[in-house]
């Protein structure tokens, strides 16, 4: 596909500002889509909107279809007639500069079930309409993703592999059992999901119509507690008792000595290919029609994986396994035409990796803050056909890298320093300009960035479990000043 010249800002929709703890689809999401056009941004970079699971990671569903019920806004439901004002008087004090995610879901999960029980009794005959024709849609990963949230709120969120073992191995009979006995839990989470997704998909349309496209976000595996595993097990490589034999993670880097254990079934490419893998084509297809352009998280993966052993500690002793690589694509190129796709291709990169994209034309990721520490590939030879970050969701804010740098990589902050011609006083800007003025075509800036944040403001510390994907931002901090310094800069160097 041909990725025009363009700029953007890396945001995830929890970080928006807002009374209700977390950030939601909203008025506010509306007003950074505004902020985007007045700085003249063309694209916008999100997280996965998949339902997170364990340690609220977006990279860790529960789903690789489903939304996340979070992000739904209570105004919007009660624009909608399904909450009253007074449903949304006496609001927990939330933290403004961070999601207490304990807090939020117990408050939401509340005040989601009141709107349902009003659509319930107030929902017109076009509301019932639509709700039926979006079930009807999504019923092939719906009907199975409803019931395994019912049974996991039943069972009190322990691990699917703990539950009753008729359920467990969803024997037919079970299926009807609890079916019938979970009927309304189920139809409220098939509600929530209509709501997310109408929510979403007017938030898109805005954007689309001010010029402004959306980067989604694609994690390679699923929860091994998640819908999917559970109706799916045949896909992963499973023992006789259902259980992963091998699960995800990275070798050692710079992030952790011991690797990253992240713990995820991992599939059965094997198996997959049989239909043409074609549980990935409905994801990459469920997915084409809520964003338009997606970056697919860990692509190496597809051409080599980290496998370690059920039930090691760290990702240590784990072993490099062959992938799909070039074939997989082809397939996905057969059956969806084209492929809107960055390559998160970050790390030890194959000649495997570097064909496949070559091949398909995806672009893959250049960071600036890596890009330093690397003699042979300074920012100015950057190929056209990549996006280029200041950092992304992984990486310190540029202000903390630098000051981190500044105090224990001395080498790397004089060659910072001399490569922008700076007296750092403006470090965020000059790392930003110099994103801008690369030849990749894209250029993603973290909003954290844009509005100078120190470490503070990170997303995400790889390898760690607590404190992550909290991050929120302030109202009164998009000002008309950054939006138009930013706008210079985007035409000043053609994006």
């Amino acid at each position: 596909m041909e990725f025009q010249r363009a700029s953007g800002i890396l945001l995830h929709p929890t970080s928006f500002p807002g009374k209700y703890g977390i950030g939601d689809l909203g008025k506010e999401a509306y007003n950074f889509v505004d902020f985007l056009a007045k700085a003249k941004q063309k694209l916008w970079q999100i997280l996965p909107l998949n339902y997170p699971g364990s340690g609220n990671s977006p990279y860790n569903p529960i789903s690789a279809f489903a939304g996340n019920p979070l992000l739904i806004s209570l105004e919007k439901l009660k624009d909608d007639g399904y909450l009253s004002e007074k449903d949304l008087l006496n609001l927990p004090k939330f933290n403004n500069k961070k999601v207490e995610f304990e807090k939020v879901i117990e408050f939401k999960g509340k005040i989601l079930k009141k709107a349902f029980i009003k659509f319930q009794i107030k929902k017109s005959q076009k509301d019932e309409e639509n709700f039926e024709k979006f079930c009807t849609k999504n019923r092939y990963w719906l009907e199975d993703f409803a019931l395994f949230t019912s049974l996991r709120d039943y069972f009190r969120k322990i691990s699917f592999n703990k539950w009753d073992k008729e359920i467990l191995l969803r024997k037919k009979n079970a299926i009807e059992k609890w079916q019938n006995r979970l009927a309304d839990e189920i139809s409220f989470h098939k509600f929530v999901q209509f709501k997310f997704a109408h929510q979403w998909m007017e938030l898109k349309s805005y954007a689309n119509n001010k010029g402004i496209r959306i980067i989604g976000d694609i994690p390679i595996y699923v929860s091994s507690d998640s819908a999917d595993f559970w109706t799916h097990r045949d896909l992963f490589l499973i023992d006789e008792n259902g259980n992963p034999t091998v699960v995800a993670g990275t070798p050692p880097d710079c992030f952790s000595e011991t690797g990253q254990l992240w713990g995820n079934p991992i599939y059965n490419w094997e198996k997959m290919e049989i239909d043409g893998y074609a549980w990935w084509q409905r994801r990459i297809k469920h997915l084409l029609t809520m964003v338009d352009y997606v970056r697919i998280d860990h692509f190496v993966g597809f051409v080599r994986y980290w496998a370690v052993t059920a039930g090691d500690k760290t990702a240590i002793n784990g072993k490099w396994q062959k992938g799909p690589g070039k074939k997989f694509f082809s397939m996905m190129e057969k059956k969806l035409s084209e492929l809107p796709i960055i390559a998160e291709d970050l790390g030890v990169i194959t000649p495997e990796v570097i064909e496949i994209k070559e091949e398909f034309g995806f672009p893959g990721m250049k960071i600036l803050q890596f890009s330093f520490g690397e003699d042979d590939f300074p920012p100015h030879k950057f190929e056209k056909n990549c996006v280029v970050y200041t950092g992304t969701h992984d990486n310190d804010t540029t202000l903390g890298w630098f000051k981190y740098i500044e105090k224990f990589e001395k080498r790397i902050c004089e060659r910072v320093k001399n490569y922008l011609h700076t007296d750092k006083r403006d470090i965020c800007f000059d790392m930003i300009k110099l994103a801008l003025s690369t030849p990749s075509k894209w250029a993603i800036i973290p909003l954290q960035d844009i509005l100078c944040l120190d470490s503070d403001a990170r997303m995400n510390i790889p390898g760690t479990s607590t404190g992550n994907w909290e991050w929120r931002y302030k109202k009164e901090m998009l000002t008309d000043e950054i939006a138009g310094k930013l706008a210079e800069l985007t035409a000043r160097f053609n994006r």
